[in-house]
C-alpha cells in the first residue's frame, strides 16, 4: 500500500473504523499477499522500496541494509512480519513477548487530529504464538530485536527459546539485579542485549556503565527534538555503544535528525501510522542523498536514447502518412487494389484507417520522448529504476511483432524498423549494466505540496494502468474480432461486407490495430513505471517528462476522431477519462516536481 493510495484512498476509510480491526485487517492481507513470491514481486513493483547499498552498515556484528526498523508497537499480533519484511525496512522489533502474554485484550484509542496513539501500555504477545510465527516464515530478510518481559528466569527462558531468530534481545534496564549476573547471561546467549529506557527516566544511565551494555534503546519520547537532547547527552557517556531511538519520526528529517547526532539505528513509531507506509523509503533515499557519491556514467544510455530517438522520427514518418495518402504502395500491393477503389467503395473505409494509424503515430512519439527523457536522466546516471522500465516497455514492445505475423499481415517497412531498433537496444542493455544505482531524495517535510503530489501520483499511476490494459484490450481485439460495435456503426458495414469487397483488407486493418496496441501496451507501462518510481520532489525532467511527452498521443488520438466524424461519445470515453487524469496529475504534481533544489 504506498502512499499514494494510503493516504488518498485507504486512510479515510480505515481511520472510520475500530483502530485494532483496522490495522489487523491491512496487516493480514499485506501478509497473504507476502506469502508468495508473486505478491512480494508485486509489492516490489509497486514500491521499489529496496534501500541503497550505500546505506548498508554493520552494528552489533550484523549486517543492516538500513538504519530504518519498525518498533514493535506498530505490529504486536505479528500478523504483519512478513510483509514489512519487503517496505523498506533494515530491522524489525518484536514483542514485548511474555510467558503466556496479555491477560486483557489489547486496547488502542487514536487521536487523529494530534497524530497519537494510545493503549500499547502492559500489552505482550504470548511465546508460544511468537515461536508459531517465527517459524511460518520461508526466509528471514531482515535482522530481528526481540523484547522481552517477565522475571529473570522467565527471560532467560524465553531468550532461550527465541535464540535461533533472534539477532538481539530488547531488556528493561531494570533487568537483572548486578553486573555478574547480566554478564552470566550475555555470555550463555552470545547474543547483543539491549537496555531499553524512556526519555523521561535517564537515572538509570549510570548504571549502565556498570553493565558495559551491547546496545541502548531509548524511547518514550514523541518530540524529536527531546529525544536528540537526551541521546546527545546519552553518546556522551557511551562512545562507542549502538544506540537505537524508538518514534519521534514523523517526517524523513526527523530520522535524519536523529542519525546525524549520534542514533545507530532508528524505529518508527506509531508517528509511522499517520505518515504513511512510504516514510521508510523516504528516508533512506533523503539519508542517502546526505552521503557521498561517486558519480555513476552508464555508458549504454546513449544507445537507449537513440532508440527513443529513433520512434520519435518514424512516429512522425508514419503521423505524415497517415494524414497525407494513408495507405503506402506496398499495401496497395498486398491488397490488389489502389486508394481510389476503396474510396469509391467507402471512403469511411480509408478514414478509419487513417485514425488508427494517426493514433498509432502519436503513441510512437509519446513513447520515444519518455523513452530518451528515462536514458538521459535517469540511466546516464546509473539510476537502476529508470533502465528496469526502458527494458521492460522495450521488450514488450518488441514482443508486439508477434501480433502482426501471426494476423497473416506484416510489411517490410515495419520489418526494417525493428530491424534498426533492436541493436540500439540490446546496445544500451549490454552497456548499461552498472546501472544499479538506487535514486536519492531531498524530500525531507510532509509539507502541502508533498500531500498534494500525492493525488496527482495516484492520478498518473490510474493513467498509467488505464493505458497498459487498454493496450491489451486493443491488441487482443485486433487479433480476435478486430471490430467493436461502435466501428461497424462508422463503417456502416458488417465484417462479412468488408471481406466480400476484398478480403485482404481485414488483414491490413487487424495489422494497424494490433500495432497500435502493442504500442499503447508499451507507452502505458512506461507511463505507469515513471509514475510509480520516478516522482520525487524536484525532478522537474520527470514534470516535463509527463507534460510534454502525453500531448502527441492525447492530440492524435482524440483530434483524429474529430477530423474524420468519428465523435461516439462511449468510443471517446477512455480517451476523456485519461485527458482527466493526465491533467489532475500534471496540476498535483506541478509544485512538488518543479521545486527547485
Amino acid at each position: 500500500m504506498p502512499d499514494w493510495s494510503y493516504h488518498t484512498i485507504f486512510k479515510p476509510i480505515l481511520h472510520k473504523l475500530p483502530p485494532s480491526f483496522s490495522r489487523e485487517f491491512i496487516h493480514r492481507g499485506m501478509g497473504m499477499l507476502s506469502s508468495s513470491a508473486i505478491g512480494e514481486a508485486c509489492i516490489e513493483f509497486l514500491g521499489h522500496m529496496a534501500p541503497s547499498n550505500q546505506m548498508a552498515q554493520p552494528v552489533f556484528d550484523v549486517q543492516f541494509t538500513s538504519p530504518v526498523g519498525l518498533s514493535g508497537q506498530i505490529d504486536p499480533q505479528l500478523s504483519g512480519l512478513k510483509a514489512f519484511q519487503n517496505l523498506g525496512f533494515g530491522f524489525i522489533e518484536i514483542g514485548p513477548v511474555s510467558i503466556h502474554g496479555s491477560e486483557k485484550k489489547e486496547e488502542l484509542l487514536v487521536d487523529y487530529k494530534n497524530e497519537q496513539v494510545w493503549g500499547f501500555t502492559g500489552f505482550s504477545i504470548m511465546l508460544s504464538t511468537v515461536k508459531e510465527q517465527l517459524h511460518s516464515l520461508k526466509k528471514k530478510k531482515v535482522p530481528f530485536f526481540i523484547r522481552v518481559e517477565g522475571t529473570f528466569q522467565e527471560i532467560t527462558e524465553i531468550c532461550e527459546e527465541l535464540l535461533p531468530f533472534s539477532d538481539g534481545f530488547i531488556l528493561n534496564s531494570n533487568a537483572f539485579d548486578s553486573a555478574d549476573q547480566y554478564n552470566q547471561f550475555q555470555e550463555k546467549l552470545s547474543k547483543p542485549v539491549i537496555f531499553a529506557f524512556s526519555t523521561e527516566t535517564t537515572a538509570n544511565i549510570d548504571k549502565l556503565k556498570n553493565y558495559n551494555p551491547s546496545g541502548i534503546l531509548l524511547e518514550g519520547c514523541h518530540s524529536t527534538d527531546r529525544m536528540t537532547e537526551t541521546l546527545i547527552a546519552l553518546r556522551k557517556s557511551f562512545t562507542n555503544v549502538p544506540i537505537i531511538t524508538s518514534g519521534g519520526v514523523r517526517e524523513p528529517v526527523d530520522a535524519i535528525k536523529l542519525l546525524e547526532n549520534g542514533a545507530s539505528l532508528v524505529m518508527l513509531g506509531f508517528e509511522y501510522v499517520f505518515a504513511g507506509p512510504g516514510l521508510p523509503k523516504r528516508i533512506n533515499e533523503a539519508y542517502s542523498n546526505r552521503l557521498p557519491k561517486e558519480p555513476v556514467m552508464a555508458k549504454g544510455w546513449l544507445s537507449y536514447w537513440l532508440f527513443g530517438l529513433a520512434i520519435t522520427v518514424a512516429g512522425f514518418i508514419a503521423l505524415f502518412f497517415s494524414m497525407t495518402a494513408i495507405i503506402l504502395p506496398y499495401d496497395e500491393s498486398f491488397l490488389g487494389l489502389i486508394r481510389r477503389d476503396i474510396l469509391d467503395f467507402n471512403p469511411a473505409i480509408l478514414y478509419f484507417m487513417a485514425h488508427d494509424r494517426m493514433t498509432l503515430s502519436g503513441t510512437m512519439i509519446s513513447g520515444g520522448i519518455i523513452y530518451m527523457q528515462l536514458s538521459r536522466h535517469g540511466i546516464r546516471f546509473g539510476h537502476h529504476w529508470a533502465r528496469k522500465a526502458v527494458n521492460i516497455a522495450g521488450i514488450i514492445g518488441f514482443l508486439g511483432i508477434l501480433l502482426f505475423i501471426g494476423y497473416g499481415y506484416f510489411d517490410w517497412l515495419h520489418g526494417l524498423f525493428w530491424l534498426i531498433l533492436l541493436p540500439l537496444f540490446i546496445i544500451g542493455y549490454t552497456k548499461s549494466k552498472n546501472a544499479k544505482a538506487a535514486p536519492s531524495s531531498i524530500n525531507l517535510f510532509n509539507h502541502k505540496y508533498w500531500k498534494l503530489s500525492l493525488i496527482g501520483q495516484l492520478s498518473f499511476v490510474l493513467l498509467g494502468f488505464a493505458l497498459t490494459i487498454g493496450g491489451i484490450v486493443i491488441s487482443v481485439v485486433g487479433v480476435s474480432t478486430i471490430f467493436v460495435p461502435t466501428d461497424l456503426s462508422y463503417l456502416c458495414l458488417t465484417p462479412e461486407a468488408l471481406s466480400d469487397f476484398n478480403e485482404r483488407l481485414i488483414p491490413v486493418i487487424a495489422h494497424d490495430r494490433a500495432g497500435f496496441g502493442s504500442a499503447l501496451l508499451s507507452v502505458g507501462l512506461l507511463v505507469l513505471m515513471l509514475a510509480l518510481w520516478g516522482i520525487r520532489e524536484g525532478e522537474s525532467w520527470v514534470w516535463w517528462t509527463f507534460t510534454i511527452g502525453a500531448l502527441p498521443a492525447f492530440l492524435s488520438g482524440i483530434i483524429t476522431h474529430f477530423i474524420i466524424g468519428y465523435t461516439d461519445f462511449v468510443h471517446l470515453l477512455p480517451a476523456y477519462i485519461a485527458v482527466v487524469l493526465y491533467i489532475i496529475g500534471v496540476i498535483c504534481t506541478a509544485p512538488f516536481l518543479l521545486k527547485r533544489t
